[in-house]
């Protein structure tokens, strides 16, 4: 990028009122796609002006710095400033930033790149629901997002796994989406019991935004498998485990000793049914 483009962002609102004015438009600007965020298309939009994002942003005075956040907030002055050089609206601008997030949906969905599609990125594309931890998908061409850091393991999936995992991820989605507490809250029963299975560390929202797909993925089904009799698929999945996972339910859990205790007697009841229906084969042997 041409030196003479950037210019020094000053601390008075007057030197950048008057920066602001003066900004150079690209020579070329890009579309952005309606689902994108905006660290992707200025992304994108370096690319197609031969420079990279972090001149890009010094262009336009946003810090480097701020790069993890640009997706979340953006000053109106920025946004401006954005819209002036790129040849767009202000507005335009703003929608590729994330809305107002409820509490749930902040914590389930990813401030840093976790999962791409395989073909969409290939375009420079960053969309906002590949952030969203019940994506699975990608709702542009309908590939199964990989994760973009360790090893994808995508083909060692099982297909029904996948499809459970999608179930229970537009389960998670609607619960989400309307903000019900009930709903949320058995969601996120469903993924503590699963990493109890998994010997999986950490939280349940972290479990569901893991690198690796055979947790995240065991997760999502797990939503979809404790709809149903979920205190009897509960203590089926607590059948078993170890020291270490008992513990974390126990702390996940250590407000509902009830649900534990019940829990508890439903797991006994089904070892005890398993050790007498071996005895009887056994003896019958």
């Amino acid at each position: 990028m041409d030196a003479s483009l950037v210019t020094p962002c000053t601390g008075s609102a007057a030197a950048r009122k008057v920066w602001s004015l003066t900004l150079r438009p690209l020579p070329k600007t890009v579309s952005p796609h309606p689902d994108e965020l905006l660290s992707g298309w200025l992304a994108r939009l370096a690319a197609a002006n031969y420079c990279n994002l972090v001149d890009l942003l010094a262009h336009v005075g946003i810090d480097r710095r701020h790069t993890i956040m640009l997706d979340f907030a953006l000053e109106t002055e920025a946004a401006e400033r954005i819209a002036a050089f790129a040849r767009t609206d202000v507005d335009r601008v703003q929608s590729l930033l994330f809305p107002l997030l409820t509490q749930t949906e902040a914590a389930l969905t990813a401030q840093v790149p976790l999962h791409t599609c395989p073909n969409c990125s290939r375009q420079g594309l960053a969309l906002k629901h590949w952030r969203r931890a019940w994506a699975v998908d990608c709702q542009v061409c309908g590939a199964l997002l990989t994760p973009i850091l360790g090893k994808p393991g995508i083909g060692l999936l099982s297909d029904q796994l996948l499809h459970r995992a999608r179930v229970g991820a537009a389960l998670l989605g609607s619960a989400v989406t309307l903000n019900s507490v009930s709903q949320i809250r058995r969601a996120m029963r469903g993924v503590a019991f699963a990493m109890a299975l998994k010997n999986a560390r950490g939280t349940p929202t972290a479990a569901l935004q893991s690198y690796n797909p055979e947790v995240r993925l065991f997760c999502l089904a797990a939503i979809a498998a404790v709809q149903k009799r979920p205190l009897l698929k509960a203590a089926l999945f607590t059948t078993g485990i170890d020291d270490f996972a008992r513990v974390a339910l126990l702390r996940t859990y250590h407000r509902e000793a009830r649900l534990l205790a019940t829990v508890d007697r439903i797991a006994c009841r089904i070892q005890h049914r398993v050790r007498t229906l071996r005895s009887r084969s056994s003896e019958q042997s």
